[in-house]
């Protein structure tokens, strides 16, 4: 935490205290009905929130025993510490009583010894406060007291009441609780008392002479002291200081200039002791000076000081010596210190104010020199400075500082709303009571901290609030009327307004962006819950800036501009601004998609739009267009955020569940459910200067920071996640009102009356920075921007992600040359060297064309190598150099990657290394699939548990590899020839198999080792796979040998039938679903197989055992791929789960497998849902950015140039959305963070050319896809089924037409 604004403390006498126990500094203070307790200038102990709405009066620490008294009228509260030893300090409620007063008057309160507690009010009274009240003394008096104070050993008590000349001493005569006496006697001053104080004694229990300090109106410090024991008054005058004649400026102040006088005092203990720290310091440090000895020499003589100052800077300080004394000579008052140019920030005083402040002053703990000052402004501040003792009273011009190292002020009722301005500089905090403070952000030496600008106190329940461009003015939305407000001064002044008259509840206050910013005209919007608005201009052309004397001169005007009406029938729910993020966009005179947005709105169906607008000044207009629509499916969503940088936030009708969504391409990114217990409260948008967004979700006692963090499509992880969690309860038992973000990313908090800065400092111990594997570099704290940047931006070429991709996208070269480059440098690598992000490779090895790099020779890769490579590198990623380089990410810290990245850098070296091996039989797409199948199995090795398989990606990879015997020998051989259904399953084999008698013939091998995976080789496991090969009588076999098995006999004889007959195929099912009935699916799937019915065996496999692949093997293995079961399956089972999932991947693969290879190439870019019939809507995970992998463009430019068919497929793609499709592809690449590939995609993509039919298409003439090419092919196969025969055209010869010698050197770029 940067710092706190505790709340606005009361403008009482008694309002702030301090003690020092155990060594420990505690200040508390009340602010309206809460006492709040610090530990430091920015160390917040604990606030206390009473129930009662009334405000507190006065409070009271106890140096003994640090118990806390407050008290609010008759009623008292005792607060007692716990938690010291533990190391948690804090108070809780030991009990409260009722002073039981005929009269409610404010009171007063001060400890004595032995927990004794003094409360004054219409009546003094002494409580015992042990274990509970207990009344020991009462007298009633003849005025409420105003003040009523012990002196440090509770002997005397002072006391005076308000506006009165005459402090009472009482004087005690007895002790115990028994029987408590006291008389008095009066001290009598010329004017109205204002303030006392006793002198203090270096320890509670210290026996020091009684000396009383009074100031009155006239001016004048008056010394009490017992000078005459025998006389008749206990306190006589010792002395009296006139506080305006110790202060000569010398200069003139200016005319109607108040010169006010405010004094504390400095006991001889705590000024001989920190003088004396103060000498040792500079004795260490070899810097003794003048001031020093000077200060030594009058503490030596164990003197008071008094130290008067003024509101002009300057100070005078007076040592009081031998206080007490009979005689007093004129030594024993002396100046040792006049102060100029003091920055002392006291109220503004001006002719006919009315203004005060009380100081308390306190020494630093142990060895320090540091003199505290507490001023309490009555108008609601209270200061904390500081300043060494010799810093404090070196008269050497500009020598004398106090430091500032606090401000305390804030609210004293409960924050409702803040709002702040564009650029996070300025922002309002509002109440229930329409009191509003602006507060503007200062840069320090010691950080960014809040000052309070202005207050706006307004006669109109306010309704929203906006602040208007830097925040010199702001605008109040009332029910019907709007109000604008000066606040560049400390109480803000109404300048206009103007009345109105609108259908529905107002909803929204935001600012129009302007096209020109030196324009002095602004505009404000509000829209209603009938999307009815309202525009007002406000002119400011008739102010000049910084002249404050001519303000109340200045003429602003409010003129209604124009209304308008969204014009949308749905049920809107809520209308509200776009939080501003990022960097600032610059405003066009465009009203298009790209323009700023400036409202977010959403229905109560769920449909999130997000708007802009532009100002037609000449025909007093506004312009509306919805820049995204977003369907979420979330009913009744109770909470919404938009940024700027197009990312919105949504929360459900629970309050529990959160998701973020990508506004530009309306994309899901993040879904999240909490607690039932958790609700959310508040969303709030901030960025890094590199637009990547951040998050802060608001609970009621914590607040949760998101981050965005890049895409990532290999291992689906989260694209967002939680960096930091902030805990408010440990502070403040009130639930946070709301919270907003500053400029810089620091982070307010309001709650209850209070208002917390968070920095961007994270504590490096936190588990959230653990869990991301962030590099720290053993700092404490790490920068919340830098933790976002780590976890965004671009890649290093060596991170794993980048390799995997680049894999995807065919630069298999590509990645031997990072992966090489990489090994060269770690040779010779030591911790603490810089590695350099693109290993000084030529970024324009990136854009050379996939295609062109795959066909290079080895000579040609040799060459390109010559310049970089050492002389014993490979050219080549070789296994002997997979091991050497990972041999040394074992050993090696890599810079900017994780140490879970680094292993997966590992795992690809090494399967980039076994692919390399096989790369002479394998084309690109085998390679593809064979990479992520080798790092999935490296995975499994990892995590024991982790059973996913290759997903559907892989296997589409494989489905269209030319190399798929190469690649079942290879899985084969990685089961060491022991390929069991699950091996099966999860190498995908049966789901990319395009030769049906090889599938079967590899089925039968997943048959013969289910048969025998087990010492009794049990026919039962392999039965459903033999079934589905239609070879009863091996499994007949299997069962004759199988004598242990209890069910032989009985099998044997069943298997022994023909089941084309009824009977026995009855007799089958019958069996078939007695199993199920026993929940042995697998088995009654086989029986079904048995009685011939494919569809029942197929449906159990997919929905009894949820395996889908099995599913499909026994349908493909059963009848083939032409089969009717197949093909309902895809189309009834397949293709609906893939438009649900928004699993473009299987829907691509299913198309092709149907052969509808036109609609396997759409599926890759048109919504699914679009290209089947189906009623079910897509589910959230069909919106989720993982259904766009970035990958598909990939596999979409491949297939589209495959065939006649797939041609045709693009050519139904429209243009725009092919462009669409590619931006967004690019944008995916530049979130995961490869840039290099985005910009290779959208250099080198080449689109489809549009050619239009050359006779009317009444003829069916259908052009031909091959015109649409930018370069002919002849490789592109002719697989469009046969047309019709049309009137007066023959059909096509059926014979193979030899291409062109042009064409195929066309097609090698010839």
């Amino acid at each position: 935490m940067r710092t706190v604004l505790p709340g606005k403390p009361q403008a009482k006498l008694q309002a702030v205290c301090t003690t020092s126990w155990k060594g420990k500094r505690i200040v508390a203070y009340i602010s309206g009905n809460s006492l709040v307790i610090l530990g430091g200038p920015h160390t917040l102990i604990q606030t206390i929130y009473h129930e009662s709405s009334t405000v507190l009066d006065a409070v009271a620490i106890d140096e003994a025993t640090a118990k806390i008294a407050v008290c609010s009228g008759n009623t008292t509260y005792i607060y007692r510490p716990y938690g010291w030893k533990e190391g948690i300090l804090k108070w809780s409620l030991q009990f409260s009583f009722d002073a039981e007063d005929r009269t409610v008057n404010p009171c007063t309160l001060s400890w004595g010894t032995s927990e004794e507690l003094l409360v004054g009010s219409s009546t003094l009274k002494l409580f015992q406060t042990v274990k509970k009240e207990i009344l020991i003394w009462s007298r009633l008096l003849s005025s409420p007291a105003k003040l009523a104070l012990f002196s440090h050993d509770a002997e005397l008590i002072a006391s005076t009441a308000k506006y009165d000349q005459l402090v009472k001493i009482w004087r005690r005569l007895s002790y115990g609780s028994d029987d408590v006496r006291f008389d008095f006697s009066y001290l009598s001053h010329p004017s109205t008392v204002t303030g006392m104080q006793w002198r203090s004694a270096a320890e509670h229990d210290q026996s020091v002479a009684h000396v009383l300090y009074t100031i009155c109106v006239d001016n004048r410090v008056r010394i009490w002291a017992s000078t005459d024991p025998h006389g008749l008054q206990v306190l006589q005058l010792w002395a009296d200081i006139d506080l305006q004649t110790s202060i000569q400026p010398r200069h003139l102040e200016p005319l109607g200039q108040i010169e006010e006088r405010y004094v504390f005092f400095i006991d001889a203990h705590d000024f001989l002791r920190i003088t004396g720290n103060a000498t040792k310091n500079a004795s260490s440090q070899g810097k003794e000076s003048h001031v020093l000895e000077h200060l030594r020499e009058v503490a030596a003589r164990n003197t008071e000081i008094c130290v008067i100052l003024d509101n002009r800077g300057h100070m005078s300080a007076w040592a009081l010596e031998k206080v007490g004394n009979k005689i007093r000579v004129p030594g024993d008052i002396i100046n040792i210190a006049h102060i100029e140019s003091l920055c002392v920030p006291f109220p503004n005083s001006t002719a006919g104010s009315d203004c005060y402040a009380n100081i308390v002053g306190f020494a630093g703990q142990g060895n320090d020199s540091v003199w505290s000052l507490l001023l309490h402004d009555f108008e609601g501040k209270i200061t904390w400075l500081e300043a060494r003792i010799d810093e404090l009273f070196d008269p050497s011009p500009g020598r004398a500082c106090l430091h500032v190292m606090a401000h305390w002020t804030g609210h004293d009722g409960p924050i409702k709303k803040i709002v702040r301005n564009v650029s996070g500089g300025t922002l309002i905090s509002r109440t229930n009571d329409n009191e509003g403070l602006i507060w503007k952000q200062r840069q320090t030496k010691a950080g960014t901290e809040l000052v309070r600008r202005s207050s706006i106190v307004s006669p109109d329940h306010i309704h929203r609030t906006c602040v208007i461009d830097d925040g010199d003015f702001v605008a109040n939305l009332h029910h019907e009327s709007l109000s604008v407000w000066d606040v560049r001064s400390p109480l803000a002044t109404k300048v206009s307004s103007s009345a109105f008259d609108i259908p529905g509840k107002l909803l929204c206050l935001l600012q129009l962006p302007t096209l020109e910013e030196s324009s002095s005209t602004r505009h404000l919007a509000a829209l209603s819950s009938t999307m009815d608005g309202i525009i007002w201009q406000l002119d400011f052309r008739q102010h000049p800036k910084d002249l404050v004397a001519e303000r109340e001169n200045r003429c602003y005007s409010i003129d209604e501009f124009c209304r308008f009406n969204l014009g949308l029938e749905d049920d809107l729910a809520f209308v509200l601004p776009i939080d501003p993020a990022g960097s600032t966009s610059s405003v066009t005179e465009f009203l298009d998609a790209f323009a700023r947005d400036v409202a977010l709105s959403y229905t109560q169906g769920g449909i999130v739009r997000t708007w802009t607008s532009r100002v037609n000044a000449g025909d007093k207009s506004v312009e509306w267009l919805a820049t995204s629509t977003i369907s979420t499916g979330i009913e009744k969503p109770s909470l919404a955020s938009g940024s700027s940088i197009r990312k919105v936030a949504l929360v459900d009708a629970s309050r529990n569940g959160l998701t973020i969504w990508d506004s530009r391409s309306g994309q899901l990114e993040h879904d999240e459910q909490f607690a039932s217990q958790e609700v959310i409260g508040d969303l709030d948008w901030s960025s890094t200067p590199d637009d990547q967004s951040i998050l802060a979700v608001g609970f009621p006692h914590r607040v949760f920071i998101f981050a965005q963090m890049r895409y990532d499509y290999t291992e689906e992880g989260p694209a967002w996640a939680p960096i930091r969690e902030i805990r408010i309860r440990d502070s403040t038992p009130y639930p946070i009102g709301d919270s907003t973000w500053l400029g810089n990313g620091d982070l307010v908090i309001g709650a209850g009356n209070q208002l917390f800065m968070y920095d961007k400092a994270i504590a490096t111990s936190d588990d959230m920075i653990s869990d991301l594997s962030i590099p720290i570099h053993k700092h404490s704290f790490v920068d919340l921007f830098d933790v976002v940047a780590f976890l965004n931006g671009p890649l290093p070429l060596f991170h794993p992600q980048l390799l995997a991709q680049c894999i995807l996208a065919g630069k298999f070269s590509l990645v031997q040359k990072v992966i090489i480059r990489l090994n060269g440098l770690l040779k010779f690598f030591t911790e603490g060297d810089e590695l350099e992000s693109y290993l000084k490779l030529s970024i324009e090895d990136f854009f050379t064309d996939s295609e062109e790099m795959s066909i290079t020779s080895r000579k040609e890769m040799q060459s390109s190598f010559a310049d970089f490579s050492l002389e014993d590198d490979p050219v080549v990623v070789t296994e002997e150099l997979a091991i050497t380089l990972n041999e040394n990410l074992a050993k090696i810290s890599v810079p900017n990657i994780s140490s879970r990245e680094q292993i997966h850098l590992a795992d690809i070296v090494e399967c980039v290394a076994i692919s390399e091996k096989h790369q002479r039989s394998m084309d690109d797409n085998a390679i593809r699939y064979f990479v992520f199948f080798r790092q999935q199995v490296l995975r499994q090795k990892q995590v024991s548990q982790l059973q996913v398989g290759v997903t559907w990606r892989e296997m589409t990879w494989a489905l269209h590899s030319g190399s798929q015997e190469i690649l079942v020998d290879l899985v084969s051989r990685h089961f060491q020839g022991r390929t069991l259904w699950h091996h099966a399953r999860e190498s995908g084999m049966f789901m990319w198999m395009t030769d049906i008698t090889a599938l079967r013939a590899q089925f039968e091998v997943i048959a013969r080792n289910e048969y025998t995976k087990t010492d009794e080789k049990n026919p039962i496991d392999c039965s459903l796979y033999y079934l589905a090969l239609k070879k009863k009588n091996v499994l007949l076999g299997l069962w004759r040998m199988a004598a242990w098995n209890r069910e032989q006999s009985s099998t044997q004889k069943l298997l022994s039938n023909n089941f084309a007959d009824p009977r026995w195929k009855t007799a089958a099912l019958k069996n078939a679903y007695a199993l199920l009935g026993r929940r042995r699916f697998e088995y009654a799937a086989a029986f079904f197989l048995l009685a011939g019915n494919l569809r029942d065996a197929v449906n159990v496999c997919a929905n009894q055992l949820q395996d889908l692949q099995l599913a499909i093997t026994i349908a493909r293995v059963y009848e083939g791929d032409d089969g009717t079961v197949f093909r309902k399956l895809l189309e009834e089972r397949v293709l609906p789960l893939a438009a649900f999932e928004g699993n473009r991947w299987l829907a691509t693969w299913a198309f092709w497998m149907l052969g509808r290879r036109d609609l396997a190439v759409r599926a890759l870019i048109t919504p699914i849902h679009t290209l089947i019939n189906t009623a079910e809507a897509p589910s959230q995970q069909a919106k989720s950015y993982l259904s766009t992998d970035p990958a598909l463009v990939v596999l979409y430019k491949q297939l589209r140039d495959k065939s006649l068919q797939t041609l045709k497929g693009a050519s139904q793609i429209p243009p725009r959305e092919e462009w669409e499709f590619v931006i967004q592809t690019a944008r995916l690449y530049d979130r995961m963070g490869c840039d290099l590939l985005a910009l290779d995609l959208v250099r080198n993509w080449v689109f489809l050319q549009p050619v239009k039919a050359q006779l009317p298409p009444s003829l069916g003439e259908i052009p031909d896809p091959r015109k649409m090419m930018r370069r002919r092919s002849s490789l592109v196969v002719n697989d469009l089924p046969p047309k019709s025969p049309t009137f007066g055209r023959k059909p096509p010869p059926k014979v193979f037409e030899e291409p062109s010698t042009n064409s195929l050197l066309d097609n090698f770029g010839f």
